[in-house]
């Protein structure tokens, strides 16, 4: 029952309740008809043989019976007895054979059967025409329950299924929308409502709020990249030594992948299940590639071989900022729990994945790898634990998937498929 839906179930405890009370009015109704029938039939029955007993005591003579009864003394009045009552015992009884139904009494006078019969075929008849009309009520009164009970669910739920709607529309965080409760009366119903209206306007107070701090975060840092791109640019045109020329142009692509960055989770954190605005995007192989050149020279400096691999080919583009930002943190995450070995990037089968030669992922920390500020035990350097909780956000939000396991031979996988 708890797996029903609410109205089935207030409608099945509705009918089930008047099967119950009108079922045990019926069945009590049909055992009074029986125990009246009994009591007063078989009061007469005795009252008549109590008379004819009397009589024949008196005068040796067996009496007249009236009022549709039947004396039977066979060793007197020589009257064969009917093949119906040859069975029959001392005392009253019924007798219901294919002739018809009899109340029977028979008692014992002076030694001599005296056998009174009386004919039910009428009350009979009259009996099961009462019992005809009490089920014929029993089950008027629950198809009358079915109905009432449908019509109460209608009245009881249409509210809850249209607060349930009001609730899931999207208008509802809006500050101009109207209050909920006021649709609804000063009940359990109304009171859920402004239950509802103060969740509502607790959410879009947060909700405004971190508007307003995601608008300062983008003002205060497109400033300061700003300057340090237009800086980097400046320098970059006068005349300097090759090796400082080229950090200034990696301080200017860093400054523009800072502020690509910046536009990217300032989208995610207003986007609200939809996606960021459309770029250009890159192949997966060119991302890695780049990627690769990037991360090999850091991965050796602590010790580590890095390969990189191009198993298959995977078609279509991809927003490179958001996938330079998932394949940048899972390298640092494999880094982070690797002290020897080496760190693979595989492309191929509808994405790529990052395997280590770590330690691998313990039980215990499977289910909360990718939760916010969640960091494993055997960790290396100085991470908040934010990487794979963002990874796994973008991938929701792009409608990848990511699954993460570890290797036969030790070490740790993550699995991104894009397609």
């Amino acid at each position: 029952m708890t797996r029903q839906p609410l109205a089935r179930r207030i409608l099945l405890s509705f009918t089930l309740l008047t099967v119950l009370i009108a079922g045990l009015y019926a069945g009590a109704i049909v055992v009074f008809i029986h125990i009246v029938e009994d009591d007063l039939i078989g009061d007469e029955l005795r009252s008549e043989m109590a008379a004819a007993e009397e009589v024949y005591r008196n005068s040796q003579r067996i009496p007249d019976i009236s009022g549709g009864s039947t004396l039977y003394v066979p060793e007197l009045d020589g009257k064969a007895l009917p093949p119906d009552f040859a069975g029959i015992r001392d005392g009253y009884q019924e007798v219901v054979s294919a002739s018809g139904a009899w109340y029977v009494l028979e008692t014992t006078v002076d030694g001599r059967r005296f056998i009174l019969v009386r004919n039910q075929d009428a009350f009979e008849a009259h009996e099961n025409m009462m019992i005809r009309i009490v089920m014929i009520g029993l089950v008027l009164a629950i198809a009358l329950a079915f109905v009432i009970g449908r019509l109460t669910v209608r009245r009881v739920i249409d509210p809850v299924i249209r607060l349930a709607g009001q609730v899931r529309d999207r208008d509802r965080m809006l500050a101009l929308t109207p209050p909920l409760a006021a649709d609804y009366g000063d009940d359990e119903l109304g009171q859920l409502a402004h239950a509802f209206d103060l969740a509502f306007g607790r959410l879009g107070t947060a909700v405004e709020r971190e508007r307003l701090f995601t608008s300062d975060v983008s003002h205060e840092l497109r400033t300061p990249l700003m300057i340090v791109g237009t800086s980097a640019e400046l320098l970059a045109r006068g005349d300097l030594p090759e090796p400082a020329r080229r950090h200034v142009e990696r301080i200017g692509k860093a400054t523009a992948e800072m502020q690509s960055l910046v536009d990217t989770f300032l989208q995610l954190a207003r986007a609200q299940g939809t996606h960021p605005a459309p770029v250009e995007g890159t192949t997966l192989a060119a991302m890695a590639d780049e990627l690769a050149a990037a991360w090999r020279p850091e991965i050796a400096a602590r010790g580590l071989a890095f390969v990189l691999r191009h198993d298959e080919e995977v078609p279509g583009n991809w927003h490179p900022t958001l996938l330079r930002v998932v394949i940048n943190n899972l390298l640092r995450n494999a880094l982070h729990y690797t002290e020897r070995g080496e760190i693979r990037l595989i492309v191929g089968a509808g994405g790529f994945r990052v395997e280590d030669t770590g330690l691998g992922i313990a039980v215990d920390e499977m289910d909360d790898m990718f939760r916010p500020f969640v960091r494993g035990q055997r960790a290396r350097g100085e991470g908040l634990g934010l990487g794979l909780s963002l990874v796994r956000r973008i991938c929701e939000q792009q409608g990848w998937t990511i699954t993460a396991g570890n290797l036969d031979n030790g070490g740790s996988c993550f699995t991104v498929r894009l397609i």
